[in-house]
């Protein structure tokens, strides 16, 4: 029988006391919080802003271009202040890729986007009271674009943002481009955000999509927005695993997840 990639081998549930109630795995919780908390409030703030400078006008190239500028920074800085706690992962779909590659097991993965759904969420909030009572505004499809155009959208920019992730953060051979994972992984937000923020919004990350979705309490579409970058994020693991990282390569230490 052939052996199987030991990637394989390495995904597993965990054991609650060391994934879940150890102070490492706490302080690694509170550091998704935290971070996501502190992107959140950048993507959301800037899009606020906008809406409120331009008097509620339609999406206009200076906005988008303004969009990504605010998400590539924010993301820059969330990665950053995480990294050397929790890992900087910051997106649900980060967190998917990095567990079906076998680089975090299920119970500290489950952990990590309970925190970051709720750091969406309490960044949502604090806009909505700092503003004076402006809505977060939640994601939208384009009046041209189908839920499966967005559906394949997502998936396709969540893809290319978490095997970013794998090569510039993951991957052990990384050497010194380890380095400027922060500012790859924020500038292929931003990429992905000019080329989808008009169709779909470019969330690549279910958080994102989800904080403004219960402060408005507008779930249109909202599958579109998880079952994309998660099939992306899922998929970007799965292969370079396979293919980049392969049998050869041992489990990354607790302090690489």
């Amino acid at each position: 029988m052939p052996s199987q990639p030991r990637f394989v081998e390495r995904i597993a549930v965990g054991r609650y006391q060391d994934e879940i109630q150890h102070p490492g795995a706490v302080k690694a919780f509170v550091a998704e919080f935290i971070s996501t908390l502190i992107f959140v409030f950048a993507g959301q703030g800037s899009g606020m802003a906008f809406t409120k400078i331009t008097a509620g006008a339609a999406t206009t190239p200076a906005g988008l271009v303004a969009a990504a500028l605010a998400h590539a920074f924010g993301l820059f800085v969330a990665v950053s202040v995480g990294a050397n706690i929790s890992g900087g992962h910051v997106n649900p779909a980060v967190t998917f890729g990095a567990f079906v590659g076998g680089n975090i097991t299920l119970l500290r993965g489950v952990g990590y986007i309970v925190a970051q759904l709720l750091g969406s969420v309490v960044a949502c909030l604090l806009l909505l009271f700092s503003t004076g009572g402006l809505t977060t505004a939640g994601f939208a499809l384009a009046a041209e674009v189908s839920v499966w155009n967005a559906f394949v959208f997502e998936i396709v920019m969540t893809f290319g943002l978490v095997y970013t992730v794998y090569a510039t953060a993951v991957d052990p051979k990384k050497g010194d481009i380890g380095t400027i994972a922060p500012i790859a992984i924020g500038f292929i937000v931003g990429a992905n955000i000019l080329a989808g923020g008009a169709f779909t919004g470019a969330s690549m990350n279910p958080a994102v999509a989800f904080g403004p979705a219960v402060v408005s309490w507008d779930w249109t579409n909202h599958w579109v927005y998880w079952a994309g970058p998660i099939i992306g994020g899922g998929l970007a693991g799965l292969i370079y695993e396979l293919i980049f990282i392969g049998r050869s390569h041992e489990p990354l230490a607790a302090s690489e997840y």
